[in-house]
């Protein structure tokens, strides 16, 4: 059984996390979109060199290396928060329908 403290406590997180959970969004999008930019400036070094060989080194350089490292902790804060808002929401709905449930068992 799922008590209404429990439904409580997801419906807070809910609230709690939200600006956090949008941040997260954000942040992992502009990563997204960055590493367009990025790829161009590490490119523009190597501006001599064929496409492929600045693509090369554009992505064996440090900075893009060091790039990913910051994507992927954007990526992983996104779906951390996307998963727990998931689960809250499977909660309240779990709660919904045991809640229609015991109303209808109450009619009997």
């Amino acid at each position: 059984m799922i008590t209404e403290a429990e439904i409580e406590k997801a419906c807070n997180w809910l609230r709690d996390n939200a600006v956090e959970a949008a941040q997260a969004r954000a942040n992992r999008i502009y990563l997204e979109e960055f590493r367009k930019a990025l790829k161009a400036e590490l490119m523009k070094k190597h501006i001599s060199e064929s496409i492929g060989a600045q693509e090369r080194e554009a992505y064996s350089s440090p900075e893009y290396r060091e790039f990913l490292e910051g994507l992927k902790e954007a990526v992983r804060q996104d779906e951390h928060n996307r998963f727990m808002r998931a689960a809250a929401m499977a909660k309240i709905e779990a709660w919904r329908t045991q809640e229609a449930n015991r109303r209808g068992m109450d009619r009997l």
